[in-house]
C-alpha cells in the first residue's frame, strides 16, 4: 500500500487547492450560511469543478468520463474538506453515479451518466430512514402492479436533496427483495421537508405518499444490495477524505495560533504540555491519512474482496471520525475564547465535521461493521 499520492494525484491535488483557494475559500461557506442559496451551494463554483473534470474523474471513457480511477477523488475531497467547499459532488456524482453505473442498463446509463458529469442532471441518494445510518434498506416499500410501482414511506437525511432534479430512492419490494428507483422532482405524492443541521448545508427528508412510477423508473431488475453497499462505501471513503482535509486545516490553524499567541512574554507554543498535545494530534492525523489511503486503494482495486473493502473503508471512516473529534476539541481548547467565537473560522470546521462524522455511519457503526467483516 502506498502512503503517498501518485504524481497524477499530486497534480490533481495542486489544481484543486489553487481552484478552491481562489473560488471557494472558507468565506464562501460562511456566506452560504448567512445568505443561503436554495440549492445549498454556489452554482458558479460547481460549474468550475465540472470544467476541471472533477465530475468525470471516476467514470469510464465509454460513459464520457476521464477514467482516472476512483483514487482521484481522494485528493479532491481532501481539498474540499480543507476549504469547507460545498458542492453536490458527493451526492450526485459519487453516490448516485455509482448506482447508475452499476444498476442501469446500457441505454439508461448512456443517457444519465453524461448528464451527471455535465451537470444537466443533479440527483441525490435517499437511503437512510432513521436518524442513524444503516446499511439495510428500510423506510420505503414498493408494490408492483399492472401499471408499474407504488412507493410509500419516508427517507431522512437526504444530502443535497433540495432543488435536486430527482432522487434515487432505495426501497423494499413488498414481493420480496430490494430495488432502487429514480423519482423525478415534481412527481405527485412526493413531499420535501428541509432539515436544519448545524453545518447549514442542504439536507432534506422525503415523504412518499402513494407515489406511482412506471416500470422504467426502476434501475435494473437484479437485487441491488451489493451495488448499494459499494456505492455507500465510495461515499464513506470520500467523506473520510473530506474529514482528513478538515482535520489538516484545524491542526494548521492551531499550530499557527500556538506560535503567535504570547502569554507570560513567550509564545504559548513553547509550553511543553501544549507541545505534547499537538504532537499527539499530529500522530492521529497521520494515522488517519494512512487509513484513508488504504480505503481508496481497496476501492480502486478489482482484486480486493468485498469483506476486505468493507473493513478498510470502515477503518478509514472510524479513524477520521475519531481524529476529527480529538482535533476539533483540542483546537477549540488550545485557542481559548476565540475558538468559540462565530467570527473565527474554527467554529465552521467544528460544525461541519460533527455532521460529517455522523453521515454514512458514526464511529460505533463502523466499529461494528469492521468486526462483522473480520472473517470475510
Amino acid at each position: 500500500m502506498s502512503l503517498i499520492y501518485s504524481d497524477d494525484q499530486i497534480q490533481l491535488k495542486d489544481s484543486a487547492r489553487d481552484f478552491l483557494a481562489a473560488r471557494s475559500p472558507v468565506a464562501v461557506q460562511r456566506r452560504l450560511r448567512d445568505q443561503p442559496e436554495a440549492c445549498g451551494f454556489d452554482r458558479e463554483v460547481w460549474a468550475g469543478m465540472r470544467e476541471l473534470g472533477w465530475s468525470a474523474v471516476a467514470f469510464s471513457e465509454a460513459d464520457g468520463g476521464l477514467e482516472f480511477g476512483f483514487a482521484g477523488f481522494a485528493p479532491l475531497f481532501e481539498e474540499i474538506g480543507r476549504n469547507l467547499a460545498v458542492s453536490p459532488l458527493l451526492s450526485s456524482v459519487v453516490l448516485s453515479g455509482a448506482l447508475v453505473e452499476q444498476l442501469a442498463d446500457d441505454e439508461k446509463r448512456q443517457e444519465l451518466i453524461p448528464q451527471l458529469i455535465g451537470g444537466d442532471l443533479r440527483l441525490a441518494l435517499a437511503h437512510d430512514s432513521q436518524h442513524r445510518h444503516a446499511t439495510q434498506v428500510a423506510g420505503v416499500s414498493a408494490n408492483r402492479d399492472a401499471d408499474g410501482y407504488v412507493l410509500r414511506g419516508e427517507k431522512s437525511w437526504v444530502v443535497d436533496g433540495a432543488e435536486a432534479d430527482g432522487w434515487l430512492v432505495t426501497a423494499r419490494l413488498e414481493q420480496g427483495g430490494e430495488a432502487v428507483f429514480l423519482i423525478p422532482a415534481g412527481t405527485p405524492g412526493v413531499q420535501v421537508q428541509r432539515l436544519q443541521l448545524i453545518d447549514a448545508r442542504n439536507h432534506i427528508a422525503l415523504k412518499l405518499d402513494d407515489v406511482r412510477l412506471p416500470f422504467s423508473a426502476r434501475l435494473g431488475e437484479d437485487n441491488p444490495h451489493e451495488a448499494i453497499d459499494l456505492a455507500l462505501d465510495r461515499g464513506r471513503a470520500c467523506l473520510a477524505a473530506e474529514l482528513l482535509g478538515a482535520c489538516e486545516s484545524m491542526f494548521a490553524m492551531t499550530v499557527e495560533y500556538l506560535k503567535t499567541r504570547v502569554q507570560f512574554g513567550v509564545p504559548i507554543g513553547s509550553f511543553q504540555a501544549l507541545q505534547h498535545r499537538a504532537a499527539r494530534l499530529f500522530v492521529d492525523l497521520q494515522l488517519a491519512r494512512s487509513a484513508v489511503m488504504a480505503a481508496f486503494e481497496a476501492l480502486d482495486c478489482n482484486a480486493t474482496s468485498a469483506g476486505e473493502r468493507r473493513r478498510l473503508v470502515s477503518l478509514a471512516k472510524w479513524k477520521t471520525n475519531e481524529a476529527a473529534q480529538k482535533i476539533s476539541n483540542e483546537a477549540v481548547q488550545m485557542h481559548g475564547g476565540i475558538g468559540v467565537t462565530d467570527e473565527y473560522d474554527l467554529g465552521l470546521f467544528l460544525k461541519r465535521v460533527r455532521v460529517a462524522q455522523a453521515c454514512l455511519g458514526d464511529s460505533d457503526f463502523h466499529c461494528q461493521r469492521y468486526a462483522e467483516n473480520l472473517n470475510d
